[in-house]
């Protein structure tokens, strides 16, 4: 398929109007955009019979930063509306193999790294209280996002201790020090 069909059928899976599919093709920032926009469309659906089939065919986009941005956007919102990490780890598990095709090792590397940071998230929301070589083992962002959003204390307190940036550690002390926190 050429990029111009890869991109046509996306939008039209989609359900997206109103993108001009040969200015897509022709900038690369337009396609990028036309990507979160199908990536969301598709990752409020019910349905995930058609990521991978998806992922697939954005992943033959020439250019790799454009293709991993539009993956990476498709993790995240899956992640985020995910029932647990079970449902998410199989979820992933069927994209894995589309994204070994991607030539940059880096891009690569990024996407599974992103599929771990979530999969850790979604254990922790679950009532997993990580360890200190748990938590050494995700990204910054992954720890940020936590200190930014975890409710629970003893992940906050290990944070506030352990967090490998200040300004985590200090995101995570003030939240544990919050009011919203303490018990009624």
């Amino acid at each position: 398929m050429t990029l111009h069909a890869d991109v046509a059928e996306l939008l039209a899976a989609a359900g997206i109007l109103g993108v001009d599919v040969d200015d897509a093709v022709a900038d690369e920032h337009v396609r990028g955009s036309a990507y979160r926009r199908i990536v969301s469309v598709i990752a409020s659906s019910p349905s995930r019979d058609r990521d991978r089939a998806i992922v697939a065919t954005i992943l033959r986009d020439p250019v790799e930063m454009v293709a991993k941005s539009a993956v990476v956007a498709l993790v995240d919102e899956i992640a985020m509306r995910t029932a647990g990490p079970a449902e998410f780890r199989e979820w992933a598990s069927g994209l894995l193999p589309e994204i070994d095709g991607l030539e940059g090792e880096g891009h690569r590397e990024f996407i599974r790294r992103r599929v771990r940071d979530w999969l850790f998230h979604l254990t922790v929301q679950d009532g997993h209280v990580p360890t200190t070589a748990e938590l050494a083992e995700v990204t910054d962002w992954m720890q940020r996002t936590l200190a930014e959003g975890s409710r629970s204390p003893a992940v906050l307190a290990l944070l506030a201790r352990s967090g490998r940036r200040k300004k985590t550690r200090n995101v995570a002390e003030n939240r544990a020090r919050s009011r919203e926190l303490r018990p009624r």
